[in-house]
């Protein structure tokens, strides 16, 4: 290892450290459309934090003692928001953790308030392309069951990324490796507490 590589890993470790610190009891919300990459990501951002790792989607699961796709179908989308709500506020409270949740999770008002008041909101944005090509890959997404899911996509992206603009921080998801999307966000959230401590160095 060479001393410029040593030094940037000590660099990076000291971020890690501040960033986990600053948290205190708080969490890491992971918010963004179906295929921005939330709970990939997210596994990674909190190894790289040694944070716990919680998907909201599986809570909910695991609460209902079904899969989202069963729940949608047999009791309605009203009625896996009002769950997916109660979830995520009682999952709040288990902080510090990184936190993925669902597309629409943040659509819900009380659930942006609850994130708010108990983490940093962290906004994935990806392109349709990238989205399309990533929900390709699995056929579990309940509002994309339809002839032409792109136009599902399109629609959702009009509706939710205005609302989704309101996070603490948007991080750029692209086609790149999901070490490249970690340090972009651990940089980003640097950059907050920097500007939040008031330390100019930092918030380069």
């Amino acid at each position: 290892m060479t001393h410029r590589t040593a030094e940037q890993n000590s660099d990076r470790d000291r971020q890690l450290a501040e960033i986990r610190r600053s948290l205190g009891k708080n969490s890491l919300v992971l918010i963004g459309l179906m295929g921005a990459g939330k709970s990939a990501v997210g596994r990674r951002l909190a190894a790289s934090l040694n944070l716990p790792f919680t998907d909201a989607d599986s809570e909910i699961e695991a609460a209902a003692g079904q899969s989202i796709s069963e729940i949608f179908t047999e009791h309605g989308e009203a009625y896996f928001r009002t769950g997916e709500r109660k979830v995520i506020a009682r999952l709040l409270e288990n902080g510090p953790q990184v936190l993925a949740t669902g597309g629409g999770a943040y659509m819900d008002p009380d659930t942006r308030t609850a994130i708010k008041e108990h983490g940093i909101s962290i906004w994935l944005k990806a392109n349709l392309r990238v989205l399309m090509k990533r929900v390709g890959r699995r056929d579990n997404r309940p509002l994309l069951q339809v002839d032409n899911p792109e136009t599902v996509m399109k629609r959702l992206m009009a509706e939710r990324n205005p609302v989704y603009a309101q996070a603490d921080i948007t991080v750029e998801s692209k086609e790149a490796p999901h070490d490249v999307m970690v340090g972009s966000i651990i940089d980003a959230l640097s950059a907050r507490l920097a500007q939040e401590t008031g330390d100019p160095a930092k918030a380069q």
